[in-house]
């Protein structure tokens, strides 16, 4: 792999009350410069706990197995200065803007802290940054924004700010973190448009993080699927949205609501999601899928078919009866 962000069978496993409990089960996964990667899946599939690992915000007593590398850098061996530099390089837009900025502390604070932490400005031009940076989001009167406190602003402010605050890092890789859950359903389109347009702008890779499969399709050039800690299937967005590979991500397309088409219900996916500590040895989807055969009982490796990759045994049979 020799991308700008490169995950090669990582695990990780949790402290437990009675055991450890592994959270990520030998996740690989890569990013190119400039690149939109999409990482979709239930909740409880590992999503965040990956763009976690990524800049080591892991819980305390995590273990860590497997590599992770940016820009060619391995992160797990990065401690003091040079993690702290990594984290100011590749910043993370989280879902709730308002859980992670310091409410007692104005925006202008928050915005620029880096800025003449990292970058050694003064005060004059990191908040002459900020401005611009803020225009560029969409953030009207930004010098007046600068003097405000966080429970001053929408939720769609505040989370253009947090957008505002990552591009100030001038990175070459961002972390969204189902930025726009916390929006209503308006506000997240605006604020979606933003940051899609300043990411191709700059030529910024992205890992994206959501529940929606129609926006990531949308907005990254690769789709990810997770299940139970694993990645199941990786396919270009538009192939995955109208081929699918794996029996789960077809299970997700199918439960979708559609304009297109009619019906008295929405289909579901039978079962319950599981966490990877309560995954089965085989196919960790097995246990709810409608296609689970004996070969199931045995753990499928992510592989390619189709030009995409997939982890499953019977992927080829698959595909070839949703042709007939």
């Amino acid at each position: 792999m020799t991308g700008i962000l490169d995950i090669d069978r990582l695990t990780v496993t949790l402290p437990g009350e009675d055991r450890p409990k592994p959270v990520l089960s030998g996740v690989s996964l890569s990013i190119a410069e400039g690149e939109a990667v999409g990482l979709v899946g239930e909740s409880g599939s590992g999503k965040s706990m990956t763009v976690r690992a990524i800049v080591r915000l892991l819980p305390r007593g995590a273990r860590v197995e497997g590599g992770i590398r940016v820009r060619g850098v391995d992160t797990g061996a990065l401690r003091g200065a040079a993690l702290r530099e990594l984290r100011a390089s590749v910043p993370v837009i989280f879902q709730d803007p308002r859980a992670h900025i310091n409410p007692v502390r104005t925006v202008g604070d928050f915005l620029t802290e880096a800025l003449r932490t990292h970058r050694r400005l003064g005060r004059r031009a990191a908040e002459g940054r900020a401005v611009r940076v803020l225009d560029e989001v969409g953030v009207a009167d930004a010098r007046r924004r600068l003097r405000q406190y966080p429970h001053e602003l929408s939720g769609g402010l505040l989370q253009r700010a947090m957008i505002a605050a990552a591009l100030l890092a001038e990175p070459r890789l961002l972390l969204a973190d189902e930025p726009t859950t916390a929006l209503d359903v308006t506000t997240q389109a605006e604020v979606m448009a933003v940051l899609d347009e300043l990411r191709r702008e700059r030529g910024l890779a992205m890992l994206f993080i959501t529940h929606d499969l129609e926006l990531a399709a949308a907005v990254c050039d690769r789709t990810a699927v997770m299940y139970a800690g694993r990645v199941m299937e990786v396919q270009t967005s538009a192939s995955l949205h109208e081929r699918p590979l794996h029996p789960y991500t077809a299970a997700l397309a199918a439960a979708r609501p559609s304009l297109e088409r009619r019906s008295d219900r929405l289909a579901t996916v039978p079962g319950r999601p599981l966490s990877a500590f309560e995954a089965p040895d085989g196919c960790a989807f097995g246990p709810r899928c409608a296609h689970a055969h004996e070969r199931c009982r045995e753990r499928p490796e992510l592989r390619t078919v189709a030009g995409g990759q997939v982890a499953c045994v019977r992927a080829e049979e698959l595909r070839a009866v949703s042709h007939d």
